[in-house]
């Protein structure tokens, strides 16, 4: 279990991670929709994965309707591809 990354590990960040992974992008409103979240919480576990450079955020407007989105970096998708690895090779 050492080798498990506990920044993905936490099982809301494992949940946006892997939407995430199968877009090329999404906004605040859907992740927060998706993971049931409060907007505080999302934003919380939404800066973790930043700090880690996992995602990247840009801020936006739609007209004048502020908008956020989020997007995998390369490291966040080779991260995650990483511990599926690993949690696959720990299930087995």
């Amino acid at each position: 279990m050492s080798e498990v990354d506990r920044v993905i590990h936490e099982p809301a960040r494992l949940l946006i991670v892997a939407l995430l992974s199968g877009a090329k992008e999404a906004d605040f409103l859907f992740l927060q929709r998706e993971t049931n979240l409060t907007k505080g919480n999302l934003s919380s576990h939404l800066m973790k994965l930043e700090e880690a450079n996992y995602i990247e955020i840009e801020k936006t407007f739609r007209g004048k309707i502020p908008l956020t989105l989020v997007r995998l970096t390369e490291d966040g998708r080779a991260a995650f591809q990483s511990y599926r690895k690993t949690m696959n090779g720990l299930l087995r």
